[in-house]
């Protein structure tokens, strides 16, 4: 929840429509060194779009050293050979562009959106910071900081948050499953542990060539984006190979159970949480369009439910958490006056079963489909929509073509796909529920 709350950041720049069932093919190669690089020429385009994913998230962070992920995603604008703290905000700016960087569980990225003849810049401003960041004692102490008071903005002085943030982990065996079983910002004491090599040590391992992948989208010339890919990336060193990201996913057991007192929450709340297979799995499809009908808009099942019907709710809603790893499907409700965690609870419980039980409506399956369709749709008309979606495919999937066959793939979904997922995995024994408890004492687990 947090992390679409507030790491994810939404920009791109406009481009000419792009259909959803026109077929985008990039084309791919890699450098010597490891980099992949995957190119998508649109004429016509006023911009270019440069989007860096590297290949780590929080997943590939050790014991002890919790939140490094992130770290990075602030310790990547403090300048490198050729540019000063702060410059690389300045000079993408300046030339009519944005710029930002997100992390998340699976993987980190940093993307500008330039005028289609300042290609150059993106692809310079990337390299240089991939080839010579300024890791100082001065710097790293500054971000520490900097991610401190951000993790004390975001979670632990605002109510509900710590839950999302931190609960939702209890999902997951520390022992069988540590790269999901603890959240993306990290801990305090961890971050307060960190020395300048652990940090330097990281970003050499991570931050290589080997281990990032260079999309480039918009108007620009094939021929003059390779050379400029081959000047800026290609004498940069390959780094070792990370170690394998180990998680062992299951989906039955016994019913979870979590407390959690939170002293700025006014009025309890519940959260639901199931596990679910990685991304690439095919139950992700129905499991994405459910998630959909339980629980997106004003007019999805635990909205007509809790908050209209019954009336124990202000605010309920569902989401899909998909990771490269397993997963989660999340519901959620915060209380109306009067009403109590464990009410919340179990409304959100019954309505769960219900669906399983008895299935959804051809005219909900009908708009989850429409829906997914439209996000399609806007996600191709911006060189960062574009941009993305490549490095989704990328990365979450067997394969970038299927970039152009999935939404049929959606699209094909049934009702009964949808009702065999709902009994397959949102069930009791494979249930996290978190109860939230207005406090004074402002007592966390």
């Amino acid at each position: 929840m947090i992390r679409r709350l507030m790491l994810l950041v939404g920009m791109g720049a406009a481009a000419p429509a792009v259909s959803a069932q026109q077929p985008i093919s990039p084309e791919r190669y890699t450098l010597d060194n490891g980099l992949t690089v995957y190119l998508v020429p649109i004429a016509g385009a006023p911009v270019v779009t440069v989007n860096v994913w590297y290949n780590v998230g929080s997943r590939n962070e050790r014991p002890g050293r919790s939140g490094f992920a992130h770290l990075f995603e602030h310790m990547m604008f403090q300048g490198s050979a050729h540019v000063a703290k702060g410059e690389h905000f300045q000079l993408v700016q300046r030339a009519g562009g944005n710029v930002n960087g997100t992390t998340n569980e699976d993987r980190t990225n940093y993307f500008e959106t330039l005028p289609a003849n300042r290609l150059n810049l993106g692809l310079w401003l990337e390299a240089d910071r991939m080839r010579s960041l300024a890791i100082t004692d001065e710097n790293f102490e500054n971000q520490r900081q900097t991610v401190k008071e951000e993790r004390r903005l975001r979670v632990d002085n605002q109510p509900y948050a710590g839950a999302f943030v931190e609960g939702l982990t209890r999902a997951y065996d520390s022992t069988a499953c540590y790269p999901y079983s603890h959240s993306v910002i990290g801990s305090m004491a961890d971050l307060d542990a960190a020395r300048t090599p652990d940090v330097r040590a990281f970003f050499d391992l991570y931050y290589a060539p080997n281990n990032a992948t260079v999309t480039v989208v918009g108007d620009f010339e094939p021929a003059e984006a390779k050379r400029l890919i081959a000047q800026y990336f290609g004498d940069l060193a390959r780094g070792a190979a990370p170690p394998p990201v180990e998680c062992t996913g299951r989906y039955e057991g016994e019913p979870e159970r979590l407390v959690w007192e939170d002293r700025l929450a006014n009025l309890p709340a519940a959260l639901v949480a199931y596990r679910i297979p990685p991304h690439r799995d095919a139950d992700t499809r129905p499991l994405t369009l459910l998630a959909t009908i339980l629980g997106s808009g004003e007019s999805s099942r635990l909205n007509r439910a809790l908050v209209r019907e019954q009336q124990v709710a202000a605010q309920a809603v569902a989401f899909l958490d998909s990771r490269r790893g397993p997963g989660l499907v999340i519901a959620l409700a915060i209380a109306n006056q009067g009403q109590t965690a464990d009410t919340l609870a179990a409304a959100l419980h019954g309505e769960l079963a219900r669906i399983a039980r008895e299935g959804v409506t051809a005219e909900e399956l009908e708009k989850a489909r429409n829906a997914y369709r439209a996000e399609r749709v806007f996600e191709r008309q911006t060189s960062m929509g574009i941009a993305e979606a490549i490095q989704h495919y990328a990365h979450y999937h067997d394969a970038v073509a299927e970039i152009n066959s999935d939404l049929a793939r959606y699209l094909s979904v049934t009702a009964a796909d949808l009702q065999r997922v709902a009994q397959r995995y949102l069930v009791p024994e494979n249930s996290l529920t978190v109860l939230v408890v207005p406090s004074q004492r402002g007592v966390q687990p």
